[in-house]
C-alpha cells in the first residue's frame, strides 16, 4: 500500500515538474525581469539557468509531497537530492553531447532532455523512497545536496563564473 501511494506521488510529480518547470521558463520575462523572480526562473539561455526550471519545480513539488508521504519513508531528502542531480546531470550530458557534433542547440532535444530528466528524477526518487531505511547520514546528505544546489542557483544567478555552463550557447554571453 505504501509503495502504491508513493508511486502515485512520483508519477504526479513528473507532470508537475514538466508543467511548472516549463512555466518557470517564461516567468522572468512575464515579471518584467524581476530580480526576485530571477532566482527561480532562467534569465538567459545558458544551460545553468535552464537547470533552475527543474530544480525549483522539484523543490516546490517536494514541499507539497513531503506533507503526505513523510510517514511512509525515512529517506525523503536523499531521494529528492539524488533525483535532482539525475535531472540536472542528464540535461547537461545530453546538451554537451549533441552540441559537440551539431555546434548549435536544437530545441527539440533540449525539451526532450528536460522531460526525460523529469521522468528519471522521479524514477530515482521512487526507487530510493521505497527502499529500506538508509543510514540517517544519507538523508542528511540528500538535504545537503538540495540546500547546496539552492544556494548555488541564487549566487550564480547574480555572479556567474567564467565557465561555458553559464554562457548562452549562441552568444557566449553570461549573466543578466
Amino acid at each position: 500500500m505504501q509503495q502504491k501511494k508513493i508511486r502515485k506521488w512520483e508519477i504526479v510529480g513528473v507532470f508537475f515538474l514538466v508543467g511548472v518547470g516549463t512555466l518557470l521558463h517564461f516567468i522572468y520575462d512575464w515579471s518584467n525581469q524581476s530580480q526576485w523572480v530571477s532566482i527561480f526562473s532562467p534569465i538567459n539561455e545558458s544551460i545553468w539557468e535552464h537547470l533552475k526550471m527543474g530544480f525549483w519545480a522539484l523543490v516546490l513539488f517536494s514541499l507539497l509531497e513531503y506533507r503526505f508521504i513523510k510517514s511512509k519513508t525515512q529517506n525523503f531528502f536523499l531521494a529528492k537530492g539524488l533525483g535532482s542531480l539525475t535531472l540536472q546531470g542528464l540535461i547537461v550530458i545530453v546538451f554537451y553531447s549533441y552540441t559537440a557534433f551539431t555546434n548549435k542547440p536544437i530545441m527539440f532535444l533540449d525539451i526532450s532532455s528536460f522531460v526525460v530528466g523529469c521522468i528519471l528524477c522521479q524514477l530515482v526518487s521512487y526507487k530510493i523512497l521505497t527502499k529500506s531505511r538508509p543510514k540517517p547520514v544519507l538523508n542528511w546528505l540528500g538535504l545537503g545536496i538540495l540546500l547546496a544546489s539552492a544556494t548555488l542557483f541564487v549566487i550564480f544567478t547574480f555572479a556567474p563564473p567564467e565557465l561555458i555552463l553559464f554562457q548562452e550557447p549562441s552568444t557566449y554571453l553570461k549573466g543578466k
